[in-house]
């Protein structure tokens, strides 16, 4: 497939989700969650310029579906094993590899199409190999996240960065450990602590390194494929933003899809048309 632009946003798009199977081609408030992914990729690619769009799947079903919306579409292997994976696969087809690639999944419409414009500019700018955003927590949400990880103890990522956004480690253990807890809450609105939102861009070369390299050791333990790259010494770019207004990053269960609808109904759609 030709290449004009310098940038790609891949959107990788599976049908066989074993808790949601066809989940991009379900309808969220009247739209798939496909089509509000490819609008908001449109719409950060129109912003930075310079970038184009292109949906990675391994079914027809939802490449037909990619077409009807107007999308480029790529096939790829169905082996392949993660949207890292896919989205390299389908870069690899470009006639001309791209300089940077966004990796933007198609089960995940509530991720602004600023914040993936944003994680784009910050890698023109050349200090960075991979781009990723996170957003600091309030009191009330590092307590919120603490509960919920009693439950789920890997279910959330919180991020150490330096003074200067670069990231010093990812854990699914809340980090930074907090002495003198009280007197910081009643110093500051906000916790130290920053969460990760699951998105990635990465310079070509850097995601063909990925590829190549076996997971790390800590990844491994931790189950986070970012990770690969710190164990290694390169550079992530944390781009700090706002706290989802929605609540839900992704859509991975039917529960998650009924709570999309509710949020929808609650606080409006941010499906960009």
């Amino acid at each position: 497939m030709s290449l004009p632009e310098k940038d790609l946003i891949v959107i990788p798009a599976r049908y066989g989700s074993t808790r949601l199977p066809g989940k991009p081609l379900l309808k969220l408030a009247g739209r798939t969650l496909l089509e509000r992914v490819v609008a908001n990729a449109r719409k950060a690619a129109s912003q930075v310029q310079n970038c184009a769009v292109v949906v990675a799947t391994d079914d027809e079903r939802i490449g037909a579906h990619a077409k009807e919306i107007g999308s480029d579409v790529v096939l790829t292997d169905p082996l392949l094993d993660s949207g890292t994976a896919r989205t390299h696969a389908a870069a690899s087809q470009m006639d001309k590899a791209p300089e940077r690639v966004i990796c933007l999944q198609g089960d995940a419409p509530f991720i602004p199409y600023d914040t993936v414009a944003a994680l784009v500019e910050v890698l023109r700018e050349g200090g960075a190999e991979v781009a990723t955003p996170v957003y600091q927590l309030d009191w009330d949400r590092l307590d919120r996240l603490r509960v919920h990880k009693q439950k789920a103890p890997f279910s959330g990522t919180t991020c150490l960065r330096d003074e200067n956004g670069r990231a010093l480690w990812f854990s699914k253990t809340i980090l930074p450990a907090l002495r003198n807890e009280h007197a910081l809450r009643d110093a500051e609105r906000f916790s130290p602590v920053w969460q990760h939102l699951g998105l990635y861009a990465y310079t070509m070369q850097s995601l063909d390194w990925f590829v190549r390299t076996p997971p790390g050791r800590y990844e491994v333990l931790e189950g986070l494929e970012q990770l690969r790259f710190m164990e290694h010494g390169k550079r992530i770019a944390t781009i700090p933003v706002s706290p989802q207004k929605h609540g839900l990053s992704g859509i991975d269960t039917p529960a998650d899809l009924e709570l999309a609808e509710a949020a929808i109904k609650e606080t409006g759609d941010p499906y960009p048309a």
